[in-house]
């Protein structure tokens, strides 16, 4: 079983800067939407840029909907903060390598370049390290999950 700490002294810093993660991807997604509006939603133009990041209808979506979810859950706070951006941190890396292994095909259906890929690594990265040390106890579990892992 994985062991995440309670209660860690960095856990709002942890949580704001998966807020500025989330924030990036759903201004990136909106900008996105608004700039491929009446586009084909899975089309291959190439033309739209947002943020640094290349999309289409299907991959402004894909961020928004991202972003959001990640937002909502650092607004929530608590374990919703801490299991959210875990899975979200996990979604973001897998998505990333699914786009990695389809750039130079007809299965790029986000017509996404490799900049996309880099970003959502690393912005997955650090908001899966966000959620692993987002969660949130009792005091007095806090301690006895202290005592257990350095018993003296």
């Amino acid at each position: 079983m994985a062991h995440y700490p309670l209660n860690h002294h960095l856990r709002q810093t942890y949580r704001f800067v998966a807020f500025l993660a989330g924030a990036y991807l759903l201004v990136a997604g909106v900008i996105g939407l608004a700039d491929t509006w009446g586009d084909s939603f899975f089309g291959h133009d190439g033309h739209a840029w947002s943020l640094g990041l290349r999309v289409n209808p299907a991959g402004s979506w894909l961020l928004a909907v991202l972003g959001l979810v990640v937002v909502a859950a650092t607004l929530i706070g608590g374990n919703v903060h801490h299991q959210v951006t875990l899975v979200a941190g996990w979604v973001m890396c897998g998505i990333a390598v699914l786009i990695m292994a389809t750039l130079q095909t007809d299965a790029n259906a986000l017509d996404a370049s490799m900049v996309n890929v880099l970003i959502l690594l690393i912005l997955g990265v650090v908001t899966l390290t966000a959620g692993l040390y987002g969660k949130v106890g009792s005091h007095q579990a806090a301690r006895a999950e202290e005592a257990a892992a350095h018993p003296r």
